[in-house]
């Protein structure tokens, strides 16, 4: 018999992988050139250079054995101490290699993390809208996630609404910034209160960054470490998906001060004996040539790609100024989440884009409920298929 909690699992796909496979299906009937898909972050622009020429470098002249054999528990240590350099140039910390652990993409990392600082019974926070495959990482630990709803004013953080919410059960708190799917940064000033939060209820925030490279305003936090308190109550975990373009290479790591260690855990040595994310054992060629990302020229190379992104989100952008219509994100992300016209529901406005201008993005609702009436689209596509889509948009709006 077939676990009937993976049973109901089945009949509920990530609604943005069902619309990716929509548009590719799309493109077979009336021409891939004719369909414009922003409802994917996959990504439009090659990987920085400099890692296709360590992965070059390592297949012609290392040896296979050591390529392909059984990469180090803890991860190699070339990508961590590449990582932790990165960081303490970038936010001006000091972390070292032991801090950083390697994982294969962000879900894993994530999945992982609640597994450990979790048991069943116990409450994962999060913000709605959010990433809905949070939803079964928590569930999947037996654990029950509760919903904050959203402050549909800015979609920052409802303290509000948190409040009333509180429990003693509450063990963890699952933050996305900037988010997934509106675009918003939450600032220093609600996530210092998140903070203090936690270290007075030994809670511990689990910090997804997978977009922080996308922030322009400096203002604005890109590492939850930047908040003076977090490194006792917080890990951060990143993904190298969107900025390095390894949607599919699957690369990523976590951040875990030594300071969390409170809690009488090893949570680097934890991640070792985890035996059902599978989160340890990352390709070793991956991780070598994942060091070469973070050296000044894959940085510069992984920045100009995200300009593409940005100068994408802000032609989309200026399309919904032209005609009046509210969003959000954009500027410091690589989504743009906009309130649906007319009063139109999110699926409604799919349909009615669709139809008309064969521009697919993903309806609000696929994020939660407080995600009727609003859209989401990405900025992932080629600069002159996002002119094209945009200038329809604009079009079509204004009628």
């Amino acid at each position: 018999m077939i676990n009937e909690t993976y049973k109901e699992m089945l009949g509920k796909k990530s609604v943005i992988r069902q619309l990716s496979e929509f548009a590719t299906a799309r493109g077979k009937e009336i021409g891939y050139e004719n369909v414009f898909d922003y409802s994917l972050g996959n990504p439009s622009v090659p990987v920085p250079e400099e890692f296709t020429k360590a992965m070059i470098e390592m297949l012609e002249q290392d040896s296979p054995m050591a390529l392909h054999g059984y990469s180090p528990s803890l991860g190699n240590p070339e990508f961590k101490q590449a990582v932790a350099d990165s960081l303490n140039r970038r936010f001006g910390m000091n972390y070292k290699a032991s801090h950083i652990f390697p994982t294969s993409g962000a879900a894993g990392a994530i999945a992982h993390a609640l597994r450990a600082i979790t048991k069943p019974g116990d409450e994962v926070i999060v913000f709605a809208p959010f990433f809905p495959e949070y939803i079964p990482y928590v569930t999947g630990t037996g654990a029950e996630i509760v919903v904050v709803p959203a402050d549909t004013k800015a979609f920052q953080i409802n303290f509000d609404k948190f409040e009333e919410l509180l429990t003693n059960k509450v063990k963890a708190v699952l933050i996305n910034s900037p988010n997934n799917p509106t675009g918003a940064v939450y600032t220093k000033v609600g996530l210092k209160e998140w903070v203090d939060y936690a270290n007075a209820n030994g809670s511990v925030i689990l910090f997804d960054a997978a977009y922080e490279a996308f922030i322009e305003d400096d203002t604005l936090p890109k590492s939850i470490f930047e908040i003076e308190g977090a490194r006792t109550c917080a890990i951060e975990i990143c993904s190298l998906s969107k900025t390095a373009g390894f949607t599919g290479t699957r690369l990523g790591y976590t951040v875990i001060p030594k300071t969390l260690e409170r809690y009488g855990m090893n949570f680097n040595a934890m991640w070792v004996r985890n035996r059902t994310t599978k989160t340890n054992g990352v390709s070793y060629i991956i991780q070598v040539g994942g060091a070469a990302v973070f050296t000044d020229e894959g940085q510069k190379q992984i920045h100009e790609n995200i300009n593409i992104y940005k100068k994408n989100a802000k032609v989309i952008m200026e399309a919904l100024d032209a005609v009046g219509i509210w969003y959000c994100g954009g500027k410091n992300a690589p989504y743009v989440w906009m309130k649906c016209p007319d009063g139109m529901g999110s699926w409604e406005f799919f349909d009615y884009l669709l139809e008309n201008i064969q521009v697919i993005g993903t309806p609000g609702e696929g994020f939660g409920k407080c995600g009727e009436g609003y859209f989401r689209f990405s900025s992932f596509g080629s600069p002159e298929d996002t002119k094209e889509a945009a200038e329809r948009i604009k079009n079509l709006l204004k009628k």
